[in-house]
């Protein structure tokens, strides 16, 4: 089943909510229904639909938050009952994932979840899914042009960032001396830029500002070195925000070797390992910052809406909205039973 609501249908949906509106102030019927009755029902969207095929492409699941996003998709896919997956093998080679995607052009899929190994490269062949009629729902890493995509999804890189620095702030209220590190993931990425931009802002809202700060590669064995770097250098630290769970692995190995312990430690993405850690409240990890492993699950939800003709029942809008972005809660000791189902292994 090929849905026919795609990019271009923002301007329908404008067109078909003025409709709405219309209706319901010229009808002689209860205006409260024609405000909340615009799509379908939570019960609607339950019930088993037409068999509609999503084409799954994602990265190299190389470490944990991956591996989360792309089990995820698959588990997602599985809860639903009219739903068959084709799943692309993952690649960190945009031209190899280009060529998944034209295969699933080819095969006549109804929708595509696509998180991209590079947005930008990926852009050109998500449009042409969509001038060929196919919903692309992009996740996590999004495309450069807005026509690319029916649905984008991601997680709040610069709330990340915000709810660090502000847990930090909360931390350390009245220490104005205080010295925040930051052990950073690629620099080069738009991503740790966004999240060290809302730490930075974070901060300085509190009268703080990041003091040492070095950069790891997202893996334990960078994690490691960047912490080990970072300790040397830097006899007395107040707290430190390390942007994710995978290379923290190996920041808590440095931190244990070298016997530190006068600072506490907030993590980011979280993972099931550093829930544990703070949980059991035994260590400096104190906290971890949310980015979701659940975005491609969501996205596989959000592909069948669409390619069924449905929406989501909770809002009056009767379409699936253009752009989600996932909250960034931090998840401490007193709320982490909240969190730890959804958390992935490192």
């Amino acid at each position: 089943m090929r849905s026919r609501r795609l990019r271009p249908l923002m301007a329908g949906a404008a067109a078909i909510f003025a409709v709405g509106l219309l209706a319901g102030c010229t009808s002689s019927g209860d205006e409260g229904d024609a405000e909340t009755n615009q799509g379908t029902t939570s019960e609607e969207n339950a019930a088993t639909g037409d068999t509609v095929t999503i084409g799954w492409s994602g990265p190299e699941a190389d470490h944990g938050w991956l591996g989360a996003i792309n089990t995820g998709a698959i588990n997602a896919a599985e809860s639903f009952g009219d739903v068959e997956l084709l799943q692309a093998e993952g690649t960190n080679d945009a031209n190899q994932q280009i060529a998944a995607v034209e295969k699933f052009i080819n095969d006549g899929v109804d929708a595509i979840v696509l998180l991209p190994t590079d947005g930008a490269a990926l852009t050109q062949v998500a449009q042409k899914a969509m001038d060929a009629g196919i919903p692309v729902i992009n996740v996590d890493r999004e495309f450069s042009s807005p026509f690319a995509a029916r649905a984008t999804i991601l997680g709040d890189n610069y709330g990340m960032g915000v709810s660090a620095g502000t847990y930090i702030c909360e931390q350390l209220d009245g220490q104005s001396d205080a010295v925040v590190a930051e052990i950073a993931g690629i620099d080069s990425l738009p991503l740790t830029q966004d999240r060290s931009q809302g730490f930075a802002d974070a901060l300085e809202g509190c009268g703080l500002e990041v003091g040492p700060r070095v950069a790891a590669d997202f893996t334990v064995a960078g994690g490691e070195s960047a912490a080990s770097q970072l300790l040397s250098a830097n006899p007395e630290i107040d707290a430190i925000w390390n942007h994710d769970d995978d290379q923290g692995v190996g920041v808590m190995a440095a931190i244990e070797a070298a016997g530190r312990d006068e600072f506490f430690l907030v993590g980011g993405a979280g993972s099931v390992n550093m829930m544990d850690r703070i949980e059991a409240d035994d260590s400096v990890i104190k906290a971890t910052v949310i980015y979701p492993s659940t975005q491609a699950a969501d996205g596989i939800a959000l592909a069948r809406l669409i390619a069924q003709d449905k929406t989501l029942s909770d809002l009056v809008t009767p379409t699936v909205p253009y752009r989600i972005v996932l909250d960034a809660p931090v998840v401490t000791k007193d709320n982490v039973d909240d969190y730890i189902k959804l958390a992935f292994e490192s």
